[in-house]
Parts: C-alpha cells; sequence; structure tokens
C-alpha cells in the first residue's frame, strides 16, 4: 500500500471543501505559491504549515497521514444530470470517497453486518433480467414480494447499505450544493461494505427513487463496470424495486388517469412521473398515453411540482455507529479518531430528530395540492 503523501491530502482537503489555492492562502495565510508546490511534490510539507491549514479548515492534523482512499473512481456511480460542472464532480468523487473510508472504518470496528445483494455478472442483460434482480433484492433486503415499501432507507441499513446525505457547504442555513447531481454509490462486492450518498433537498418521492437507483448500481453494475446503458438500466431497476412488476400490471393501464396515478403515487411513495414511464417500460401503455400524460402533467405545472406529499426517509446507521463508539456528542471526538473535518460527519451521519413515519398522504383532488418544492428537480 502507498504511504500517506501530505502533498495528496492537501489537494484532497481543498476538492472537499471546494477551495481553490488562492481562497485556503486567504484563510490560512500559507502562501498559494507553497501550496502550489507541495501539491506537485515540487517541495517538501512542513509541520507548520500544515498545521496552519488544519487550525484554518477546522480539520483534524491526522488528516494529511491517511492512508489513499481504496474506492476506485471507474466503479463510482453516479446519477446526474450531464450538465453537472466538471469541479463539482470531482468534489463530489473527494467527498464519497472520504465517506466510504468513515464508514468502512465504522462498520469494520462494530463488525456491522455487510450486505447480502445479489448481483449481476452476464454482459448483456434484459429487462426480464433486471425484473428478476429487483425481486431478488427486494428478498435479500426481507421486503415483501409486492407490496410497498414502507421505508426504503431503513431497509438498506438494516442489511448493511449505509446511506448518506451529502451536504456540501459549512453554512447550515444555505441550500445543500447539488450542482445537478442526485446520488453516488460504490460496492466492493461480497463481504464488502456498501455506502449510498445522496443530495437531501428534494421531495421524499425523488429521495427514494435516487436510493433505489443507485441500489440498481450496486447489484447490477458492481461486477459489470462499464455496462453500455447504466444509467437507464438503473432506472428500470428502480421501477422495480418500488412497484414490482405484477403490481403494475394491476394498477396501470392506458385509461389509468392523473387522479389514479396521484392515489397510486400516494400508496408507493414513487412520483406520477416515474409512474407512467414504469408503465411504459412494461408496455402497459403506449407512447401516445404516455406523451398525453406528461403533457398533461406541464399543463398543470405538475412536472417540477407533483402533488401528493411523500416523507422524508431520514438514515440512522452511520449515526448509531458513530454515537455507539464516541458518545452521544460524537462529532469532535470522532473527528480526531477518523481524522476528518467535523462538518463532514455532520453531514453525513446527521443527529436524528423526533419525526413521524415518512407518509404519503393522497389530496382530495390532486389539482389543489401545491407541493413546495425545493432543491433538485428531475
Amino acid at each position: 500500500m502507498l504511504a500517506a503523501s501530505p502533498g495528496e491530502r492537501l489537494r484532497t482537503l481543498r476538492d472537499l471543501l471546494g477551495l481553490t489555492q488562492e481562497q485556503l492562502e486567504n484563510i490560512s495565510g500559507v502562501k498559494q505559491s507553497w501550496i502550489s508546490q507541495v501539491e506537485t511534490a515540487s517541495r517538501d510539507a512542513t509541520e507548520d504549515g500544515l498545521r496552519a491549514i488544519a487550525e484554518a479548515t477546522d480539520t483534524p492534523f491526522g488528516f494529511f497521514a491517511v492512508q489513499p482512499t481504496t474506492v476506485p473512481l471507474d466503479s463510482l456511480r453516479f446519477r446526474k444530470r450531464a450538465s453537472a460542472s466538471k469541479v463539482l464532480t470531482r468534489r463530489v468523487r473527494t467527498f464519497y470517497a472520504e465517506s466510504y473510508r468513515i464508514n468502512e472504518a465504522l462498520v469494520t470496528a462494530e463488525s456491522y453486518p455487510t450486505p447480502p445483494l445479489p448481483y449481476a455478472t452476464a454482459e448483456d442483460l434484459s429487462p426480464d433480467d433486471i425484473e428478476e434482480l429487483a425481486a431478488q433484492t427486494r428478498e435479500a433486503l426481507r421486503l415483501a414480494p409486492d407490496k410497498p415499501i414502507p421505508h426504503l432507507t431503513r431497509a438498506l441499513e438494516r442489511s448493511g447499505v449505509a446511506v448518506a446525505p451529502f451536504v456540501l457547504t459549512d453554512d447550515p442555513e444555505e441550500q445543500p450544493v447539488a450542482g445537478g447531481h442526485f446520488g453516488v454509490s460504490y460496492w466492493g462486492g461480497v463481504g464488502e461494505p456498501a455506502l449510498i450518498g445522496y443530495f437531501p433537498g428534494s421531495q421524499g418521492d425523488r429521495e427514494r427513487f435516487t436510493l433505489a437507483h443507485e441500489v440498481g448500481h450496486l447489484v447490477l453494475h458492481t461486477f459489470r463496470p462499464r455496462a453500455a446503458d447504466a444509467e437507464r438500466e438503473a432506472d428500470r431497476f428502480a421501477g422495480a424495486l418500488l412497484m414490482p412488476r405484477e403490481r403494475a400490471e394491476e394498477n396501470i393501464s392506458e385509461r389509468a388517469t392523473l387522479r389514479e396515478y396521484a392515489r397510486l403515487k400516494a400508496t408507493w411513495g414513487v412520483s406520477m412521473q416515474a409512474l407512467i414511464q414504469r408503465g411504459y417500460g412494461l408496455d402497459l401503455l403506449g407512447e401516445t398515453r404516455r406523451r398525453s400524460l406528461f403533457v398533461q402533467l406541464s399543463s398543470k405545472g405538475w412536472r417540477k411540482q407533483e402533488p401528493v406529499n411523500v416523507g422524508r426517509e431520514a438514515p440512522l446507521l452511520l449515526w448509531t455507529l458513530l454515537s455507539r463508539k464516541f458518545g452521544q456528542r460524537p462529532y469532535r471526538p470522532a473527528a480526531e479518531s477518523l481524522a476528518v473535518p467535523p462538518t463532514m460527519l455532520r453531514s453525513i451521519a446527521p443527529t436524528p430528530v423526533e419525526t413521524s413515519k415518512p407518509s404519503r398522504q393522497e389530496p382530495p383532488e390532486p389539482s389543489s395540492v401545491a407541493v413546495r418544492r425545493i432543491g433538485l428537480t428531475n
């Protein structure tokens, strides 16, 4: 294994915090030229320089001695828009890699079970193959084969798949930075930890779909990292996981109205648009009807702001492992032990709040409901 490189870790810290060399100079007093030379290995780092940067960024000094991450970038899967910037994507990769390192340390220390997920190995997968793998995943997660999933996050965490919200900002009053990113995931395979990261701020149904999509990547692409159409496969898997084919065939047809899709959303926790796509993918409705339904959604302003509120799901696993090891106020002691800024721990392992069970409430009339939307849109 490679030895830790202070220069590489310094670059990692900048990516993690979203800082340029000039910005780091401004907050730390360490010259930009020194930062650049250390990062390019044209000069040795000094303890004084690194300590000044650590104190200015509220980062444990041990961060600079951490070994490189083991997450292979070509296997790291994103759910993001094509317009997402390369700079922000690099920051997300760095944030994820450090999060995975923390997750790996916590689950290993507690001997927490690793995911029992099925996985695909065949070069080509048919739609039926994906449907079957989604059914096997439900079984692995100990979910009923044909019922709505009450709390997808909790089902994943019980089975060893950690879920972490990514908030790329130091100011809790600011909206989370997402920049076209929705989710990211990695699983090393049988016997290895898995982590799904997502960007909070969207409606509960969209966050659930992002999680299901990322589970699709874990199942379909851990051993097929160069699948030709990975995003479309993961979307198909997400629909199949959230609403199994048998139930979709019972409820979706050419005759189904937006009112009926609103009822299905309230029951299954899946957006109306995703349900329409699910029906289209299963040949339960044709292109003409699909297009008509989307035109109706647009005319009502529901493409971005659908009726029916789906409660957001709060992750718990990483907080539980963190507090078990470091107490009920874990962030400072854990930051020193894990060699990571405490702001990052607050993001990926937020302190639980007293919340009610995620709800899916159906309105008397979909047209009368206005749902406040913040954050990302599909």
